[in-house]
């Protein structure tokens, strides 16, 4: 059987909003090519924390954040590769769920054909 490669890892992600006060500590995660994966916990557990981090609209305090490889930890979400949709929030409610979901690629431009194969 083929070993898939590591599409997203955080390694070590710790973050604190006051302090010395770790909301998450020693976090780690490894998403490979063609996974798919699901966080489910109570609120306040860390779930959002963590895809705002994955996303660029949070920082680590500590830890790597690696995509294809490359540690992306401080790049702006702009430059991300790829994007989060929330539940409730950062969704346009009167465009469906594919308009959603394609909106950042057609604001940067990518060809039709290309946003349907990601």
């Amino acid at each position: 059987m083929e070993k898939k490669q590591p599409i997203i890892e955080l390694k070590h992600i710790k973050k604190c909003y006051t302090k010395d006060v770790p909301v998450i500590y020693d976090f780690n995660l490894t998403i490979n090519e063609g996974e798919f994966v699901t966080f489910l916990g109570p609120s306040g557990c860390g779930k959002t924390t963590i895809l705002r981090m994955l996303a660029g609209f949070e920082t680590p305090t500590s830890g790597e954040i690696l995509f294809n490889g490359k540690d992306i930890s401080e790049l702006p979400p702009n430059e991300r590769k790829f994007n989060t949709v929330f539940q409730k929030y950062a969704l346009f409610p009167h465009l469906n769920i594919y308009d959603n979901i394609s909106f950042g690629l057609k604001e940067k431009k990518v060809p039709k054909n290309e946003i349907k194969k990601r």
